[in-house]
């Protein structure tokens, strides 16, 4: 049956989010409805609502979450009432090459579940009884949502279900590019450009992963401050327009093996290739303008054995990555607690992004 619901709602570009009273559709089949307890307050979210993330408004935001299932439609056999399940931005088909060969982040069918889930009837309308789109599938920032069953990872019902969201995207974006896509060597050095909950991610995937320096940079003493606390051994304190190239270079006798940019700006992706020692990688984990243009000098990429490289969501699997990361937490090796610096009612999620727009969170969560 359709249930109502509080969800957060990107009416407008450039406009505060709402927080509005919308029905949620019973599933359909291959779909599940959740009852959802936390969703992380993520900065893809914020992207959505500025253009940076072409998906179009008015849209349920929303993509870090956990939850219980509540009900299932026809043909699910994966999942039953009373599951505990985090929800995967990235739709699996599972038949595709590259869902196949293990890189389901790439599945060409993603598109099919970007604002509905993939059977492209709407699940979420107003109070109007207008259709709203939902964020790549989920639209999991509200009390209700139904999606598809290839969105979601279940998870160990003893796991807390706030700290479980996490791993939805900032915690498997960010360790899992140290893990997945850069595969750091013990005893390596790696730098981080910027320590929101992504950065901060790769820090301590780059503390389990055994690396030996372990560098932070960003604008904020804040930040910096929090990245010590999840493991970086070094930090650099910079200013908007300063080039940092020379100090960490100074500091890593000639560059760090590895270089995490975690912003989304062309600048310091340029920066992240040039301070790479030889044979170094540089990994690109934020998400830039679809306009953003960098520039490089391939000579380097010949004479150096340089390498750039993209991450898209840690390059997971996240049937496999999610309980793992979950493991480690469980085994105290992952820091969960800690990322999160405040929770928030959903009537409080405008607040949430404002604090998130500021730089004052690690990481919000909104709790149901």
């Amino acid at each position: 049956m359709s249930r109502q619901a509080k969800a957060v709602v990107c009416r407008e570009l450039n406009a505060p989010v709402t927080v509005e009273t919308v029905r949620i559709d019973s599933p359909g089949p291959g779909e599940v409805m959740l009852k959802l307890a936390a969703c992380g307050v993520c900065h893809s979210d914020l992207s959505a609502t500025n253009g940076t993330i072409a998906l179009p408004p008015p849209i349920v935001l929303g993509h870090e979450a956990a939850g219980e299932v509540i009900e299932v439609g026809e043909g699910v056999r994966t999942l039953a009432v009373g599951d505990h399940v985090v929800s995967s931005f990235i739709y699996m088909c599972g038949q595709c090459r590259f869902c196949a060969g293990g890189r389901p982040v790439l599945c060409v069918e993603q598109g099919k579940a970007l604002l509905t889930p993939p059977a492209g009837q709407p699940r979420v309308h107003d109070a109007a009884g207008r259709p709203l789109n939902i964020f790549s599938g989920c639209g999991v920032m509200a009390e209700y949502a139904t999606l598809s069953v290839d969105n979601l990872v279940k998870i160990d019902a003893s796991i807390p279900l706030d700290r479980a969201a996490l791993v939805g995207c900032a915690v498997t974006t960010g360790v899992g590019a140290v893990f997945n896509t850069a595969r750091v060597n013990p005893g390596s050095s790696v730098l981080v450009l910027g320590c929101g909950g992504v950065g901060l991610n790769v820090v301590q995937g780059a503390v389990i992963a055994g690396a030996e320096k372990i560098i932070a940079l960003d604008t904020s003493a804040e930040k910096l401050a929090m990245a010590r606390q999840f493991g970086a051994t070094h930090t650099v304190l910079t200013v908007p327009g300063e080039d940092p190239v020379k100090a960490i270079k100074k500091l890593t006798a000639g560059g760090p093996d590895y270089a995490f940019e975690c912003v989304g700006h062309p600048a310091l992706a340029e920066v992240a290739y040039r301070v790479i020692a030889r044979g170094g990688k540089a990994v690109v984990v934020g998400v830039a303008r679809a306009s953003d243009a960098m520039q490089l000098k391939p000579m380097s990429l010949v004479f150096e054995e340089k390498s750039l490289q993209g991450s898209y969501f840690g390059s997971c699997v996240p049937r496999i990555d999610f309980p793992k990361m979950l493991a480690l937490y469980m085994a105290g090796k992952l820091k969960l607690d800690e990322l999160i610096t405040r929770r928030y009612k959903i009537d409080e999620a405008p607040q949430a992004f404002a604090d998130m727009q500021a730089g004052r969170n690690a990481r919000g969560v909104i709790v149901f």
